[in-house]
Order: C-alpha cells, then structure tokens, then sequence
C-alpha cells in the first residue's frame, strides 16, 4: 500500500521522477491556476474598474504581490515549527478559496478584502507544496533540477489557463465569474492533494508529533485564529501602499536576524551553505524587480499598445502578456531538464551560478526586444504582439536558468530543520522583487495622465532600454563570482 511507504522507498525511485511528484505536480497545477489568473486581473482591474491612474496601480500591484511572497516566509515559518507542510498547504488553500468566494461577490466593493486573504493563503500555501517536492530526493540526486524543472513546467498549465482564461472573462463578460473561476479551480487543487497525500509517507506532517494530542492541537487552533484575527491588519496594509514600505523596511532586517539566530545552531560547513544561499537569494530579488513587469506595466502596454494580431490569429493582447510565459515554460522546461541531465552526465553542466547569470543574459535581450517594439509602432502607437511575444519566448529561457534551479538549490543548501524557513526566504526575496517592480513599473509611467498611446509606448519602452542595461551588468557579475559561491556550496551542485 501507498500509505505504507518509507521515505527512503520513496527516494529511491527509478526512473527520472517519483510518482509523487506527479500527484503534488496536479495540486499545484491548478493552484497556480488561481494565482495567476488573480494576479493577471489586477492592474487592468485596478485601471479599468477601481479607476486608479496607472502610477498608483503600479505601485498597488508591486505592494500587493509584495505581501503575497512576503508571507511564504511567514507560512513556511509556521509550517516549520507548528502545522506541518500538509496541513499548512490545506489552511492556506482553504483562506485562497474564501478570498475568491468574496471577490466573486462584489469584486468593486469587496477587493481589498478579497486579495488579503488569498495573500494569507498563498503563504501558506505556495512554500511548503515546493519543499515537499525536495523531499521526494535524496540529498545528491542528480534528477533532483529536471524534477523542479518538471513540476516548474506542470504548474505553468495552470499559470497558462489562468492566465487567459480570467482576464478574458473579466474583460468581455463579467469579472464575478473571473474571481469564481479561480476560486473553483482552488477547490480542484485542494482535493488533488487531499485525496493523494496519503502516498507521501510521513513527509509534511507535524513536526510537534512527539507532543501531546491536546496541546499540538492547542498551537494549531492558535494559529488558525491568529491568522484569521490578522485580517484587518493585513487588508489595511495591502490597500495602503505606504504601510508596504513600512513592512518591507521591517521584514528584511528581521529576517536575516533570525536567520543568523539559526545560524548559531549549525556547523561551520552548514553556515557556509546557508551564505551561498543568501547570494542567490539577494540576486534573485533583482530577477524579480524586472521580470515581475510582466503583471504591471507590461499588463498597460498590453492594454494600450498592443494590436490583437499574432501569426493571422486574433488574440487579447493582455491575455498573451498573462499567458505566453507559461506556454513557453510548458514546451521548453522539460527539454531543459533533460539537457541539464544530458550535460550532467557528460560532465559539462554548467554550475548553479553560472546558470543564474546566464538567466540574467536571457533577462536582459528579452528586455531589449521589448524595447524595440517601438520600431515596429504605427502613428497611433500600437505595435506589434509578435514582437511582444518574441520577448516572452526569450525570456522564459531566463526564468528556466533561475527559478526552478532556484527552489531545487534551496532545499540543496538548507539543513533539514530550516527548509520551509529557507524556502520562505527564497519566496520573500520574490516579495523584494515585486515590491521593487511596481516601483520600476510606476517610475515608467508618463507624468501627463492623458499622454497618448505614442507617447506612453516611448515611456515605456524607454524604461525596458534601462532594465536590459542593468540585467547585463547583473549576469556579468554572478558568472564573475561563480568560482568563489561555488566553494561555499562544497558538495552541493
């Protein structure tokens, strides 16, 4: 029976992934469904229906996703010493299904709200089905990168659906039903998991076991209360991007102060491992700070300067911004994998550093071919979608060199005690990230709130000129000290 494995049975799986993999692969699936179709609604929302400029949802949309990442720190945190992954993934998909259920309601009226519990939930959520995923591997199993890269392309199925399918909805027929929609897929993934979880072995259960039934029930009521208790706090902080500031000046500093409280329980070796992880936890920030333009401003030059023609076939352009990423994923993400095996076995893989800076090469073109969607503009201001998509192809070759490598190290570097904790920290540096993407984002944005389609097509495109400089310089740097991190990772590849 499934349920009378081992972890070590587990682990020594053959072939190229677990079947486990498979089953957490469906559950987030879906799960990214409902994310990415929320966050692909939410700038055009705020624009289109919340009447914000586009400064201000710029900045709303970075502060939003900001507390999004910010609390997988806070879940993994908890999922580490109190709930478990299992039960913290079940709390945190239950709060993302009620925060649709309300935007489904009034999404006019009841957004803010909505959105605070679907951040609680996503924090829960999103760190600790990752961390799971690493469990499935032994510490030096080489298939552990194609199986991060395998579950990295499954869960773009659902960002690729999601993506169209609910800002298309939103835009031509009623934005209740968006909101429901992904609520409705949040369901699909919640039973996924709970009606598969039983082939997991004891991977993700409470790690308060050896306390009594009374009391570990205890600290999780007091978590489930203090979560929902928070609400106000968090729906206040999300709908005012100046107390964004105030979190995020605060949250970063705590953090790695914990982190070096940690420190103090583990070896010389182990610290070292967890210093490699911080490089690329810091250069990952600054991935995000450009890439996450994707969901702001990329979201209103899709809207305003974009045609809806791509190869003979009429697309919503803001469904493609939300939706050609995770296409590309799908298709290419697995035949990365196998070529990193592939060189892997021959010796001639690149290291994970290196593989970082070259993210950050494909970063950088890519933001360069958005820049010369100018070129291709007629008088009014509208360019080309295939240029648009051009960019997206290559920039989907940078996220596979950085993101699922990223989580894959993540559970590589960080002893077993502080996985979900080290997780958490890969995910808040994605908050730094977007936080600071709907700064880039707002400083794009014409001053004249009735500039013209041209002239925001230059302001914008201007602003990507600058974003491929920086990628450029950031690459160059991480391929510079790749020989010194990869000391600090010894065994670790």
């Amino acid at each position: 029976m499934e349920k009378d494995l081992t972890i070590e049975q587990i682990q020594n799986f053959e072939g190229k992934y677990p079947k486990q993999l498979w089953y957490l692969f469906f559950s987030e699936m879906w799960e990214r469904f409902c994310f990415y179709g929320m966050r692909g609604m939410l700038t055009f929302f705020m624009v289109d229906q919340l009447l914000m400029n586009e400064k201000v949802a710029n900045l709303q949309y970075g502060a939003t996703q900001a507390f999004v990442y910010a609390f997988t720190f806070i879940g993994g945190l908890f999922a580490d010493k109190i709930l478990g992954y299992r039960k913290s993934l079940f709390w945190g998909g239950i709060m993302m299904i009620i925060g649709s259920i309300i935007l489904a309601v009034n999404p006019q009226k009841f957004f803010f709200l909505g959105i605070s519990f679907t951040v609680i939930g996503t924090g829960f959520f999103k760190p600790n089905i990752s961390t799971m995923v690493g469990t499935l591997y032994k510490a030096n199993d080489t298939r552990r990168d194609a199986g991060f890269s395998l579950f990295y392309s499954g869960i773009n199925i659902g960002a690729l659906l999601g993506g169209y399918a609910c800002i298309y909805l939103g835009k031509n027929y009623s934005w209740n039903l968006a909101f429901g929609l992904a609520g409705i897929v949040m369901t699909i993934s919640l039973l996924t998991f709970v009606f598969t979880q039983k082939s997991l072995s004891t991977i993700g259960i409470s790690p308060l076991m050896h306390l009594d039934n009374s009391k570990r029930k205890l600290y999780e009521y007091a978590t489930y209360i203090g979560t929902i208790l928070a609400i106000p706090l968090i729906m206040a902080m999300v709908s005012n991007p100046e107390y964004t500031d105030y979190f995020m000046y605060t949250i970063g500093p705590i953090t790695l102060l914990y982190l070096a409280y940690e420190m103090r329980n583990f070896s010389i070796n182990e610290n070292k491992k967890l210093i490699a992880a911080m490089v690329f936890i810091i250069f990952s920030i600054l991935f995000w700070a450009f890439f996450e333009q994707s969901g702001g401003s990329l979201s209103l030059f899709a809207a305003n300067n974009l045609d809806n023609d791509i190869f003979g076939l009429t697309l919503d352009p803001n469904g493609v911004n939300n939706a050609a990423n995770s296409l590309f994923v799908i298709i290419f993400a697995p035949l990365l994998g196998i070529a990193w095996i592939w060189m892997s076995n021959r010796k001639s893989e690149p290291n994970t550093v290196v593989k970082f800076g070259l993210g950050f090469l494909f970063l950088a073109l890519a933001f360069y071919t958005f820049y010369s969607t100018r070129f291709f503009a007629d008088a009014n201001g509208l360019t080309s979608l295939e240029m648009f998509t051009l960019a997206y192809f290559i920039i989907t070759f940078g996220e596979l060199c950085l993101s699922p490598i990223g989580l894959s190290i993540m559970t590589k570097l960080a002893p077993l005690k502080l996985q979900a904790v080290m997780m958490g920290m890969w995910f808040l540096a994605s908050a730094y990230g977007q936080y600071a993407a709907g700064i880039l984002g707002a400083g794009m944005v014409s001053a004249n709130e009735n500039a013209t389609k041209a002239e925001k097509l230059i302001t914008y495109t201007d602003g990507y000129q600058q974003l491929a400089i920086y990628a450029v310089i950031s690459g160059v740097v991480l391929i510079a000290i790749s020989p010194l991190v990869k000391k600090l990772m010894q065994e670790v590849k």
